[in-house]
């Protein structure tokens, strides 16, 4: 069965490094993106010159109807779906809770929980044997804030990934008799764009392995999750926090 996976949030960072790992490993890639085409396009573009195939399309994680018309235009283009990542998140502005409007939190939990809720139950429409589909797997990235509350700078981002744990697990449990496992990967400090470059220098010291992570470390295990060599693995959540806990 040839694999076509949606990496969400793939223009960049951890999401860009799952499409060009997956891609690799012989996935057709959807790299989903908001803001940023010429990012996507040069994913794609690489994957292409490598003799991938992937395509790029435009997607607002907060939207409904953009996430419904991205599953379609993915049906349409590709294939049937096999796989799905669901990444994109915002962390909202950081500080203490008492910083927050209302509008910060609703469109946190907007594109980190209900964005994922609503990719998920398009993949397992698609997916799922109760709905004529062969099989798959979703891999939620959640966050090591999740555990750790991230106190005086991203509760609500720290939240925000909580939901995405409780929501592995429930939906790991529901689907698993339909063929589609569900598991999450928790990154630690990465080197990406979301955490300030200070926070990289100083916070990544006190990480146990000295550092901070590689998104492409991270995509290691995303790829894991997807494989057949993960094939028991459902409900998992995987820390990748450089020893972390």
């Amino acid at each position: 069965m040839d694999k076509i996976t949606i990496v969400t949030g793939g223009s960049r960072g951890i999401g860009a490094a799952t499409a060009r790992l997956c891609a690799a490993d012989g996935h057709a890639v959807c790299v989903v993106y908001r803001s940023s085409p010429d990012a996507a396009q040069d994913v794609v573009s690489g994957i292409e010159k490598a003799g991938g195939r992937a395509c790029a399309i435009r997607a607002d994680m907060g939207s409904e109807a953009d996430i419904v018309t991205l599953f379609e235009a993915v049906d349409r283009d590709l294939g049937p779906l096999t796989g799905l990542v669901n990444n994109a998140g915002i962390h909202g502005p950081r500080g203490r809770l008492d910083a927050l409007a209302g509008a910060d939190i609703e469109a946190v939990l907007r594109t980190n929980v209900t964005g994922y809720f609503l990719c998920a139950r398009e993949a397992v429409k698609r997916m799922s044997t109760r709905h004529g589909g062969k099989g798959g797997v979703i891999v939620n990235v959640s966050s090591g804030s999740a555990t750790n509350g991230a106190p005086g700078e991203g509760v609500l981002y720290g939240a925000s990934k909580g939901a995405v744990n409780s929501f592995t697990v429930g939906l790991a449990q529901e689907v698993g008799g339909e063929g589609i496992r569900v598991n999450a990967v928790s990154p630690g400090l990465t080197a990406t764009d979301m955490p300030p470059a200070e926070k990289l220098d100083t916070v990544g010291l006190t990480v146990p392995l000295g550092r901070a992570g590689r998104a492409e470390e991270i995509a290691e295990a995303i790829l894991w999750l997807l494989s057949d060599k993960a094939s028991y693995t459902s409900a998992a959540n995987l820390r990748v926090g450089g020893g972390r806990p």
